[in-house]
């Protein structure tokens, strides 16, 4: 069986369809979306994702990359090439392969690798075993990445190995400048950072377009590593963002100093527990430093999970001058504009086609409150 290749000649047509379905389901919303026009910002058609992830397939002394076909994991397709991956990745897959291969140490009881590159060419490869890692493991694995020149992480139970970094570097172009950020392993990054750059641009001039409230200050919700935070403060007077993973937090923190920006504050809760803070429901620990009153917030952001923002959350986002909503799931974003639009004019609309050939879309709309 053999992966169904991609056609890029066929990208737009299925771009352009994918942008008629969203733009139907936004007319659903009846005159609140219909004078709104739909910017659609494309993928590349080729080597568009930065992270890629394989089982790798035993079978007598031969060992590939595999996929499978959807609700078959017997029938594995054989991976030599993987062009939706980035350039980086597709270079790599085969002289990596090879060298596992050589060694007994390295491919036994191997079954997944997952590579995560950027487009300064960093690449961070994580090996995952059914078995302990030992020495001899070690040495092997870090002769391999210091003759292919990439990192590596080798994982099992309770074992985790870093050889080299245990993150790369990414590098972002939003509006002619560079931003640098730190993406570590098994952390959420956007996968495709064409359009990343894109939605991150689109985000700086929707505040640029439509202008900003008397209240100079942004709230952002769900900031991950810092990812809008970092482009977004300078125009702004404070940022205070909030995220709940660790590792995230960490990196947001370390993208902030990397970038130079140093009017952010980052705490992490959770949006259901910032949003009790705001209330003066509950008084958390990791807020006794930060001094709440001295925000002015105007504009808020937000770019929840795919369940889309819960009643209390979007209770909050209502009371914002300004909101852009940054959605993985249409159709969770419609379901909160019901209520939204209730109190907010919508401003702009777009989709970032984060996942080309395929249903999934990126949205993002921007909101004014009514009257403000």
């Amino acid at each position: 069986m053999a992966l169904e290749p991609l056609q890029p000649q066929e990208y737009q047509a299925l771009l352009d369809a994918k942008s008629e379905h969203i733009r139907s389901r936004f007319d659903d919303l009846g005159d609140f979306a219909t004078h709104v026009e739909l910017d659609v910002l494309p993928s590349k058609p080729k080597h568009y994702r930065m992270r890629a992830e394989f089982r790798m397939w035993h079978e007598g002394d031969d060992l590939y990359y595999a996929m499978f076909p959807p609700g078959n994991k017997y029938q594995p397709i054989r991976i030599e090439s993987f062009p939706q991956a980035s350039e980086r990745i597709n270079d790599l897959m085969m002289p990596l392969l090879e060298g596992i291969k050589s060694s007994l140490v390295l491919s036994h009881k191997l079954f997944q690798i997952d590579f995560l590159s950027s487009q300064r060419g960093e690449i961070l490869v994580s090996m995952l075993y059914h078995k302990q890692l030992g020495d001899d493991w070690l040495a092997l694995a870090d002769a391999l990445r210091i003759e292919l020149g990439i990192n590596i992480i080798g994982r099992a139970r309770k074992q985790k190995h870093v050889l080299g970094m245990g993150y790369i570097m990414e590098t972002l172009n939003i509006k002619g400048r560079q931003y640098h950020y730190q993406q570590v392993e098994n952390a959420f990054t956007q996968p495709n950072a064409c359009v990343n750059e894109k939605m991150i641009t689109w985000a700086c001039q929707s505040i640029e377009r439509f202008g900003n409230t008397d209240k100079p200050d942004l709230l952002e919700l769900y900031c991950g590593n810092g990812n809008f935070t970092v482009p977004l403060a300078a125009q702004f007077r404070k940022v205070m963002a909030t995220e709940i993973a660790k590792s995230s937090v960490n990196s947001a923190h370390f993208n902030l100093a990397e970038n130079n920006v140093d009017n952010v504050t980052i705490v992490r809760l959770s949006s259901e527990e910032m949003t009790q803070a705001l209330a003066g429901v509950r008084a958390f620990r990791r807020l006794a430093d930060v001094d709440l009153t001295s925000f002015e917030f105007g504009t808020i952001l937000v770019d929840p999970p795919r369940a889309g923002l819960d009643p209390d959350t979007l209770r909050l986002v209502q009371q914002f001058d300004q909101v852009i909503y940054i959605s993985c799931n249409p159709e969770t974003l419609l379901d909160n504009l019901q209520e939204l639009k209730q109190t907010h004019d919508l401003k702009r609309l777009a989709l970032f086609d984060q996942f080309p050939y395929t249903h999934h879309a990126e949205c993002g709309v921007v909101l004014h409150k009514r009257n403000s």
